[in-house]
């Protein structure tokens, strides 16, 4: 099958398959006689198992990596495991990132009247670090009173 079909087939764009091969994630099409990329069904497999770990959050590195385990009949199945939970432990911190940036977000919103007075703790906070690992520097209070 062409490109456009292999891409239809495996739910992965025909820039992305073009991306993959590039990269060598995945091995270069065979090619026609005019250089066009055909694709067999394994081909279109391998690019389903691409899809599903890029739909997990896998990187393109993780993927290799599954890929050839996959590919691998030998393999053991506890360095697939391996793989699989060190990629949890990284969603579970990117968790926990996201929701230390939620509260901190929600705490600065219940601060901010959200009227017309140019007064904004949100705004405030955000020009408050200037430069990575320095300390954020003292804010002046905000004005009380105006309505």
């Amino acid at each position: 099958m062409n490109i456009g079909e292999a891409s239809a087939a495996s739910g992965v764009s025909a820039k992305m398959i073009r991306y993959y091969e590039q990269i060598g994630l995945i091995p270069a099409a065979l090619r026609t006689e005019s250089g066009y990329r055909v694709y067999s069904t394994r081909d279109v497999e391998t690019l389903r198992f691409i899809r599903r770990a890029r739909d997990l959050g896998f990187s393109v590195e993780e993927m290799g990596t599954l890929l050839a385990l996959w590919q691998d009949k030998a393999r053991e199945s506890a360095d697939v495991k391996r793989v699989a939970l060190q990629h949890v432990a990284e969603i579970e911190k990117r968790i926990h990132e996201l929701e230390g940036m939620a509260r901190t977000l929600r705490h600065l919103a219940g601060h901010c009247h959200g009227d017309e007075r140019p007064d904004c703790p949100i705004l405030d906070d955000l020009a408050a670090i200037s430069e990575p690992g320095k300390a954020a520097p003292a804010r002046k209070p905000a004005l009380r009173g105006r309505n």
